[in-house]
């Protein structure tokens, strides 16, 4: 993909802004939370077999979450 001069230079002030960040800040704003329909709703599931466990994703998860076939 190439970058306008424009692009390119608001994409380099964006890093260096970043850079200047202290560790505890970049952590802050590395990771978003996306709720994930199913698996957000328990604090925790098990499953006594791989099978069991795909087979509840088949049954449970949206495809766009990837855990389909």
């Amino acid at each position: 993909m190439n970058y306008t001069s424009d692009e390119q230079q608001e994409w380099e002030k964006e890093f260096e802004a970043a850079a200047r960040r202290s560790f505890r800040e970049r952590m802050r704003y590395a990771f978003v939370h996306t709720y994930k329909p199913a698996l957000d709703d328990a604090p925790y599931r098990a499953f006594d077999t791989t099978a069991q466990y795909r087979q509840w994703c088949k049954e449970n998860l949206p495809e766009y979450l990837g855990y389909g076939d």
